[in-house]
C-alpha cells in the first residue's frame, strides 16, 4: 500500500534530521562562542522548521489515509506520533524558539537557553522514531 509506504518514508525522513540535530549539529555549535552560537542555531532553526513541519504534517495525513485505507490500529498510532510533534513544538519548544530568535546580543543565558532547547528537541527525535517504528 502505497499510502503506507511513503508514511514510512516521511516518518523516517523526520526522524533522521531530528537525531542529526541532536547527534551532530547540536553539539558541534555548542561549542562555539556565544554569539556565533546564537547565529548558527537561528540559521539552522529556520531552514530546519521549513523542512521538519511539512514532513510532520505529511507523515500524519499519509498515516492516517493508510489507517483509514486498513482499519490497522498501528497506522493511526504512527499518525498520532507524528502529530504530536506539532503541539509539543508549539507549546513546549516555541517560548525557547521565540526568546533565542528575539535575542541579539548573546551571552551565557542564550547559551543556558539553546542548551534546553536541544533537550526539549530531543522530544521531537523520540516522537518521529516511535512514529517511524509504528508505521
Amino acid at each position: 500500500m502505497l499510502s503506507g509506504q511513503l508514511a514510512i518514508v516521511a516518518a523516517a525522513l523526520f526522524t533522521g534530521a531530528a537525531l542529526y540535530v541532536s547527534v551532530v549539529e547540536q553539539p558541534a555549535r555548542l561549542l562555539l562562542g556565544d554569539q556565533p552560537l546564537l547565529t548558527e542555531w537561528k540559521t539552522s532553526y529556520k531552514r530546519g522548521a521549513l523542512m521538519q513541519a511539512p514532513l510532520a504534517l505529511v507523515g500524519f495525513l499519509l498515516g492516517l489515509l493508510a489507517w483509514w485505507q486498513t482499519g490497522n490500529w498501528m497506522w493511526i498510532t504512527g499518525a498520532l506520533l507524528m502529530l504530536a510533534n506539532w503541539p509539543c513544538t508549539l507549546l513546549v519548544i516555541k517560548p525557547v524558539n521565540d526568546r533565542l530568535m528575539a535575542t541579539e546580543t548573546a551571552g551565557s543565558e542564550t547559551r543556558t537557553m539553546i542548551v534546553r532547547w536541544g533537550s526539549l528537541h530531543a522530544l521531537r527525535t523520540a516522537f518521529g522514531a516511535a512514529a517511524t517504528v509504528a508505521l
